[in-house]
């Protein structure tokens, strides 16, 4: 999902694991393409871990009013917001709450699937020689493009692939009453809310039917999976047709992608970064999200295979499967990516499929690809030992975020063991 798409919304619930795969290039990928979009909150680094939903569903109370006292009340504030009475009554006619969207938005996601899958997926044959096709046909256009935002012009192709299989699938909701579903019942009635009104916005603008606004279940549209807000902020008409179709156009949809990328710091002839190797000995508790060090810095601690590159950038050393995997430095580029989704596999899908499309090699390093990863209920308890331990790897929910790494981290310490925050099935062993 492009943008401002909290990655839970953004396409089947991507996982509450690691980090929020985006299902976009997952599910896009083989034939499905989960649609994460771009997330308008601070990128942080996540480990990349995608996970598929289960059929099990937790126990929400149903809304108190009917979904007909629900919309009146809705439309007076809508018409008090600047909402065309006319805009309104079109885009609502014959909505009504969509179990589908229900469901999706409350089915638990369960079972984590490895990166190095993820990745296979994301960066198929397949995809590669499209998106190769692609960037010739589209040649003039996205020379273009670059000459306006200074966004390189394969990761474009590769977020295009991964949101929509290049403009494949889009979503087939309705954008209106997949939100107006979501804003009545849904978990984050808040959200939803805003992004309905959003969505008016757009029609009242006159950009797209109503008929033809359709995207996922959770709101995000068009060949680069923008939510409603995403695209009011965003979303630009580079083919000059007076409207800012990302559905129809793929050239309105990849400059606003490359706009929105622009707008989160993405810098011209930079790289998103690149796989290194680490010295024997090396300190892994470096790589963390909140270290960033120059380039420099990071040659000093013996840091290999780095290109020549700007000795001043930042960059972030990142172990997506632990020590016993490939090791990334990650630059600003990077970043600007994590806001379109904040998912660290994303973000190494986008970067190694751009990569492909310039026929660049893929990843050196070997993945552990033995090991087990840890389902929902093992992440938990993985916490509650921590926990017990008296290590604050913060609230059991299954969600290894930034306070359970540092807990890993220091129960690793306590071992001997190298300190790269990786939960492990392993580790969670040694904790029992």
């Amino acid at each position: 999902m492009h943008m401002l798409y909290p990655s839970l919304l953004r396409c089947t619930l991507l996982g509450t694991s690691l980090s929020l795969l985006t299902a976009c290039a997952d599910n896009h990928a083989a034939s499905q393409v989960d649609t994460p979009t771009p997330v308008v909150q601070s990128a942080t680094i996540s480990l990349p871990t995608a996970t598929v939903s289960t059929t099990s569903t937790a126990t929400f109370e149903q809304p108190t009013q009917s979904f007909a006292s629900w919309q009146a009340a809705f439309r007076q504030e809508a018409l008090s917001a600047g909402i065309q009475a006319a805009v309104f009554d079109a885009a609502f006619a014959g909505v009504s709450p969509d179990p589908a969207i229900i469901r999706a938005d409350r089915s638990q996601p369960e079972f984590t699937r490895p990166v190095w899958e993820y990745l296979d997926s994301a960066i198929s044959a397949t995809r590669v020689r499209r998106g190769q096709a692609l960037l010739a046909e589209h040649a003039s256009t996205l020379l273009a493009i670059e000459q306006r935002y200074g966004v390189d012009r394969h990761a474009l192709v590769a977020i295009w692939g991964m949101e929509s299989n290049f403009g494949q699938y889009m979503g087939d909701k309705s954008v209106i009453a997949a939100l107006a579903t979501l804003a009545y019942e849904g978990r984050r009635p808040a959200f939803a809310h805003e992004q309905l009104l959003a969505a008016l916005r757009i029609l009242q603008h006159g950009d797209v039917q109503p008929s033809r606004m359709r995207g996922s279940w959770a709101g995000a549209m068009g060949q680069t999976q923008f939510i409603p807000s995403t695209y009011n902020q965003f979303a630009v008409d580079f083919d000059g047709d007076g409207r800012r179709d990302i559905w129809d156009s793929s050239a309105d949809a990849l400059a606003s992608a490359a706009h929105y990328l622009q707008k989160s710091g993405w810098q011209s002839g930079q790289p998103w970064g690149v796989e290194v190797t680490l010295p024997s000995g090396f300190d892994y508790a470096l790589a963390d999200a909140e270290i960033r060090k120059p380039i420099s810095e990071w040659r000093q601690l013996g840091v290999n295979n780095i290109p020549a590159a700007d000795d001043q950038a930042r960059a972030v050393l990142l172990l997506p499967a632990g020590h016993r995997g490939p090791a990334f430095l990650v630059l600003d580029n990077f970043r600007a990516i994590l806001k379109y989704n904040n998912s660290t596999a994303y973000g190494l899908a986008i970067g190694l499929l751009s990569g492909a499309l310039e026929s660049q090699p893929g990843v050196h390093a070997a993945w552990p690809r033995s090991d087990r990863q840890l389902d929902r209920s093992e992440r938990i308890e993985l916490q509650e030992l921590l926990a017990s331990k008296g290590y604050a790897p913060g609230a059991a929910d299954g969600i290894i975020g930034a306070n359970t790494r540092k807990a890993v981290r220091a129960f690793q310490q306590s071992l001997g063991q190298p300190a790269d925050g990786y939960p492990s099935h392993e580790l969670l062993q040694q904790l029992r």
